[in-house]
């Protein structure tokens, strides 16, 4: 997937959590090869680095910081950075979660909190902070949510809880802040990244089987779609969730 002559973030700041890996990682590189400046954070701070050494090395702009993004005193330093750094924050991309299976009469209380706080309270952390300087630069907010919001997957019932609350806090905050600041998900589906790495061939192929696009999802797809939301391409789209997922969630193949 090629970037050449797309310029789309020249003079734009973006902040992306979760970000030292997989499609945080992918979307670091493609808002950096489009122009941005780009705070790359993580709970692991050394990813971030890793990261933005590496979009500097190939020209871009680049900083980071360990961020646990459901801390809302990390949050409020982060953005200072942001602000201290170039004044303006443009775009925000919330990618932050953790997917732990279990039924949900197997499930204790630790591990149900554990999935919302990461993946849907981090997001409304990360919002509230970011606000004022969104706000100023009429920006744009992308989320990471999951296919897991449009259909039913044995065995997640936190994790589709948490990416389903996305969806209508996408909703309301769109609404909310109308004509200041846009506000959208993506939702992937099987993308090659962390657990999915280790998968069986045998799991693999069968969800491929049932995929109509034929294959698992990459990083940079995902990327992409991140960055369509973020630009001015999508100045007129607010509040949507985006399945990103090859087709999976108009199959009806078991």
């Amino acid at each position: 997937m090629t970037t050449a002559g797309l310029t789309r973030f020249t003079g734009r700041t973006a902040l992306l959590t979760a970000a030292a890996s997989g499609i945080g990682e992918a979307t670091a590189h493609r808002l950096a090869a489009e122009g941005a400046s780009v705070l790359v954070t993580d709970v692991d701070a050394k990813g971030a680095h890793r990261v933005a050494e590496e979009i500097r090395a190939g020209g871009g702009q680049a900083r980071d910081r360990g961020l646990d993004a459901t801390s809302p005193g990390e949050w409020a330093a982060a953005v200072e950075e942001v602000e201290s750094w170039t004044g303006h924050l443009d775009v925000l991309h919330l990618n932050a979660g953790r997917n732990l299976p279990g039924a949900a009469h197997e499930l204790d209380d630790a591990a149900w909190h554990d999935q919302l706080r990461l993946s849907l309270d981090s997001v409304f952390y990360g919002v509230r902070a970011a606000v004022p300087l969104l706000g100023a630069a009429r920006g744009a907010v992308v989320i990471t949510s999951s296919v897991h919001a449009a259909l039913g997957f044995r065995g997640f019932p936190a994790y589709a809880a948490a990416k389903g609350g996305i969806g209508a806090l996408v909703r309301q905050l769109a609404v909310e802040y109308g004509g200041r600041i846009r506000f959208n998900a993506v939702l992937p589906g099987a993308v090659v990244t962390g657990l999915w790495a280790q998968s069986s061939p045998e799991y693999r192929a069968e969800t491929v089987a049932r995929t109509p696009a034929g294959r698992l999802g990459t990083p940079e797809d995902i990327a992409a779609a991140v960055a369509f939301f973020a630009s001015e391409d999508a100045s007129f789209i607010t509040g949507q969730n985006l399945l990103v997922d090859g087709g999976r969630s108009i199959s009806s193949q078991e």
